[in-house]
């Protein structure tokens, strides 16, 4: 198959050259290279299994309710959800228990990323309904939405945050039949998206999305003087997308903006995968700091995937965009016993825990192979 073929199918595809003048025409590798192929979905599923398994075997100790940590046990359950699999249930409901399904910073606090812990409590809810399980996540929204300064709405001033903090949201909506949950949600995502730093996170042009003010345009550039237009921050936006997505109505008022963001990010990114299926940490400047990176492949390649099976985008397009990434990091991330490499660790920028290896890891990048995988294997056979 003809790739330049194949990335001019979908015009948003070079639409950024505005916000990003070296976006378009940046895809590395063969302008010629063959379509890939997509595993069955044993396949898929074996890799995944191996995956969790290792980092089950090296972690009696389920771990903390932070961030990271709450990532990984997302895309556990999102496994378990696939595979049935008894075993992730009782190490996920461990961990839980562990934390008596509380939050890091308990049920006053705002910050997005004490409230990611609520989503792997909603996963196990759904599947053995116990209104405990839902007590602090519960609790800690309904202040905001109600209680604690409820026209406050600047607590999202990262975009780490959308995937962190908005998914609970909805999902407590959905589950409580309360739209005010929704409502608050999104004067909350409105404002990172259209106001934080000025104007906003988000490049309109461009469809991706700056990590937080200080990367907005005349602030931090890359060392060749390109903008920093960080990976995995686009794809904790992706991944927060998704899980909303998933959550809410077709009808609720902002679903189809939801919808459309998420579409236009899959789009951009198509145009800038490698040839290897990765992604460069800086979307923007291929030669800053290039190499394979796994967690923001991975949460594209979630991103991707369900825009395929929700028919946001052309599968003729974006499936070998799907498969090229899941093939890439199989190839190159995964090792033999299922430790899960070239993770770039904890931070907000492309320097972030540098360098990045094949020994690099991390939970949460774990949980975006986990989710990422899951999402894929649902479109194999």
């Amino acid at each position: 198959m003809d790739r330049r073929r194949l990335l001019s199918g979908a015009a948003a595809l070079t639409a950024s050259a505005a916000l990003l003048p070296t976006l378009s025409g940046t895809a590395q590798g063969s302008p010629r290279a063959a379509a890939p192929i997509l595993p069955s979905r044993a396949a898929i599923t074996a890799v995944l299994r191996r995956v969790a398994d290792r980092w089950i075997g090296a972690h009696t100790d389920p771990g903390d309710n932070g961030w990271a940590n709450a990532t990984f046990f997302s895309g556990l359950l999102a496994l378990q959800g696939l595979t049935g699999s008894s075993r992730y249930l009782t190490y996920a409901r461990s961990w839980a228990e562990e934390h008596a399904y509380g939050l890091s910073g308990g049920v006053t606090t705002r910050h997005a990323d004490n409230h990611c812990a609520g989503q792997a409590y909603l996963d196990l809810y759904e599947r053995e309904p116990e209104e405990r399980k839902l007590t602090a996540i519960e609790t800690s929204l309904h202040r905001m939405v109600f209680e604690d300064q409820p026209d406050k709405n600047d607590d999202w001033w990262w975009d780490d945050a959308l995937h962190m903090a908005m998914p609970p949201s909805a999902r407590i909506g959905a589950l409580r039949a309360e739209p005010r949950y929704w409502q608050k949600l999104y004067s909350l995502y409105d404002h990172t998206k259209r106001a934080e730093g000025g104007p906003g996170l988000y490049g309109a042009t461009s469809g991706l999305w700056y990590r937080d003010k200080r990367f907005l345009p005349g602030g931090v550039v890359s060392p060749s003087g390109k903008p920093v237009v960080w990976s995995r921050g686009n794809g904790w936006v992706a991944g927060g997308h998704v899980k909303t997505l998933k959550a809410l109505p077709s009808t609720e008022a902002h679903t189809a903006e939801y919808r459309d963001t998420l579409t236009r990010l899959v789009r951009a990114v198509a145009g800038v995968q490698r040839a290897d299926g990765f992604w460069n940490v800086n979307l923007a400047d291929p030669a800053h700091l290039p190499g394979a990176e796994t967690s923001g492949t991975s949460f594209f390649l979630y991103g991707t995937a369900y825009a395929v099976a929700a028919g946001l985008v052309d599968r003729s397009v974006h499936l070998p965009v799907a498969a090229r990434a899941w093939n890439g990091l199989v190839a190159t991330a995964v090792h033999p016993d299922g430790f899960l490499g070239y993770v770039q660790g904890v931070g907000d920028r492309p320097e972030s825990s540098q360098p990045v290896t094949y020994d690099s890891t991390a939970d949460f990048g774990v949980g975006a192979f986990l989710l990422a995988g899951t999402e894929l294997a649902r479109l194999a056979r």
